[in-house]
């Protein structure tokens, strides 16, 4: 067990892992572990990445587009698993020096365009098709303030709440106090802002939306860190509201099971190269076909 309290050091050095989920992927220096490069399908856009709450958000932008019928956005979606170590490797280094999921190549030029963060997939596939996000003025701002806002917030959900109330090798009072006080503000944040409009830009679904689902939606619908009752996720019946509109949206049902490798074997597409794969090549049918 740690001491209760602790005495930094003068100067910081890493010693050891730090503990907890997640800790063997953790390391103080950045640049790629071991020469891999990676593969590359048939479409013009190919994704690497995982169904975290920011991988998420780039499956379903694909899955809206496609929605909507631009089969020019049509991808490719390879598992990275950051359990292992992918992101570490030299081809995807060369795409997001960075090391986090999800990393794009977008092939559609005359050069493949790297595209690294979260925020960035969004607003590079929304402008370029012209979709979930007004083209100028007021109301492009107020999308992109929110876009912003997530991008701002969400560490204190994740990093800050879901790491010391979830995976952390010990509870403590202090720092799950901290962020769990700072993640319902957001909440409140979300759920005044949503009790006059149907989506949080206004009235139309946007990228601001897509970005934000993924964390605040599916933390009220009861899919992160097993903590719906500690945070009396619902007090918050207009995010709540908000959350299950966009649960039922095809597209955001189809981009949650994109690099999927949790939950139930049916929810799980791991790798996503056609839009027939949903039914075709889910764990579960691939893995009754590989025993048979």
């Amino acid at each position: 067990m740690s001491d209760t309290t602790y005495t930094p050091p003068k100067v910081w050095t890493w010693e050891q892992e730090s503990g907890g989920r997640f800790a063997s992927i953790n390391r103080p220096i950045a640049g790629a572990t071991h020469d891999k490069e990676l593969p590359v399908g048939k479409h013009p856009f190919q994704l690497y990445s995982l169904a975290t709450p920011n991988g998420v958000k780039a499956t379903v932008m694909f899955e809206e587009l496609l929605e909507l019928g631009i089969t020019e956005a049509e991808y490719d979606a390879w598992l990275i698993d950051i359990s292992e170590g992918d992101q570490f490797g030299s081809g995807f280094v060369d795409i997001n020096p960075n090391s986090k999921i999800p990393a794009l190549q977008d092939r559609s030029g005359d050069a493949p365009v790297r595209v690294f963060e979260s925020a960035s997939i969004l607003l590079h596939l929304a402008e370029k098709f012209g979709q979930f996000l007004p083209k100028d003025g007021p109301a492009r701002t107020e999308v992109m303030n929110w876009v912003f806002w997530q991008m701002g917030s969400a560490p204190y959900l994740g990093g800050g709440f879901g790491h010391f109330y979830a995976y952390a090798p010990e509870k403590f009072e202090y720092p799950i106090n901290r962020f769990a006080m700072e993640v319902k503000r957001q909440l409140d944040v979300l759920d005044r802002e949503l009790a006059n409009k149907t989506y949080i830009a206004g009235e139309d679904y946007t990228i601001a939306d897509i970005a934000i689902w993924p964390w605040y939606g599916q933390l009220v619908l009861g899919r992160a860190y097993d903590a719906a009752e500690f945070l009396d996720v619902k007090s918050y019946k207009n995010v709540l509201r908000w959350a299950e509109a966009i649960d039922a949206r095809p597209a955001v049902k189809r981009g949650r099971m994109v690099n999927r490798a949790m939950g139930e074997l049916s929810s799980q597409l791991r790798n996503r190269h056609d839009a027939s794969d949903f039914e075709t090549k889910t764990q579960d049918k691939l893995e009754a076909e590989a025993a048979q």
